[in-house]
């Protein structure tokens, strides 16, 4: 005990305790360090693979119209063919994507919805009995899912925009219902119909039926989000991401509501209800008594 009061009255003694704890420090940090990098760098060369595999989906299906770069193209006469796709964010991406806009087929006014590519088909059918068939649809599945996952970390690294909604901002079963109701018949209805069944506007363009159950809640949050094609931009100032939950949640249960009179009649209202019943059930009366007035009765025999 001496020995070792003595030794720490030594002026070197305060070093020597020094040295001592950084060189275990030292050694408890070299054993952890090492499986931390080896993490971070294989999450990072992952992430450049994903970038790499987004960008050669993105030159074989965007570039064509849109640019290597992505800066949009003109035709000859500086008439814009396909927008620049710079800062339109992840969420515009996934929207015209998996609902098949894009690619586009031909040009026009307005690009309609269609079945995805296979590339990007993420809703192929995979219940399957066979197990072959059920393992290979569940392969292109995920396959597909990790392609439009890719495309979209693509563009968005060009340029920051609107991210995919997380599932919790578009779950309708946690929006407010009637609040919805208010804001889509005051910010949708004049487009969409107070039921979301689509309507004509100008220029050959129309605004699409939201009452189909292909229509997910995902997609109507993102159009909401940025604005696609005569839609115009709603961000979380003009509709706050509660606002935007409420009006899915609307939409989901509307769709969902029964026809009391069996046919629903496009559902939008008394309108459609009314001509049905003029045109159909008078002009079934009027049918009906054209055809007892033009019978001839028959003469009566002399007795």
């Amino acid at each position: 005990m001496k020995r070792i009061t003595a030794w720490r009255r030594r002026p070197w003694a305060g070093y020597a305790v020094v040295l001592a704890a950084l060189a275990a420090i030292g050694v408890i940090y070299a054993g952890f360090s090492p499986q931390t990098e080896r993490a971070e760098a294989k999450s990072s060369a992952q992430a450049a693979q994903d970038l790499k595999n987004g960008q050669e989906l993105f030159n074989k299906n965007c570039a064509s119209c849109h640019g290597l770069n992505a800066e949009g193209t003109k035709d000859a006469k500086g008439k814009s063919i396909a927008p620049s796709l710079i800062g339109v964010g992840a969420a515009a991406v996934d929207f015209q994507v998996s609902t098949g806009r894009m690619p586009a087929q031909n040009p026009g006014a307005q690009v309609p919805r269609k079945e995805p590519i296979p590339a990007f088909d993420t809703s192929i059918k995979t219940d399957y009995e066979e197990p072959e068939k059920r393992e290979a649809a569940e392969r292109q599945k995920a396959q597909a899912e990790k392609n439009l996952h890719d495309l979209r970390a693509y563009v968005q690294s060009l340029g920051l925009g609107p991210e995919v909604p997380p599932a919790s901002a578009v779950d309708p079963k946690d929006g407010d219902v009637a609040l919805g109701g208010k804001l889509f018949r005051t910010n949708c209805a004049q487009c969409h119909n107070f039921t979301g069944q689509g309507g004509a506007l100008t220029g050959g363009k129309y605004a699409p039926p939201l009452s189909g159950d292909d229509v997910t809640p995902t997609q109507m949050y993102e159009a909401m989000l940025t604005g696609p094609q005569a839609m115009p931009v709603f961000n979380d100032t003009t509709l706050t991401p509660k606002d935007k939950q409420a009006i899915i949640a609307y939409l989901v249960q509307t769709r969902e509501e029964p026809n009391p009179g069996g046919n629903g009649l496009g559902r939008i209202g008394p309108v459609s209800e009314g001509l049905a019943g003029w045109i159909i059930g008078i002009g079934l009366l009027v049918l009906a008594a054209m055809w007892i007035t033009a019978k001839k009765p028959k003469k009566l025999k002399k007795s």
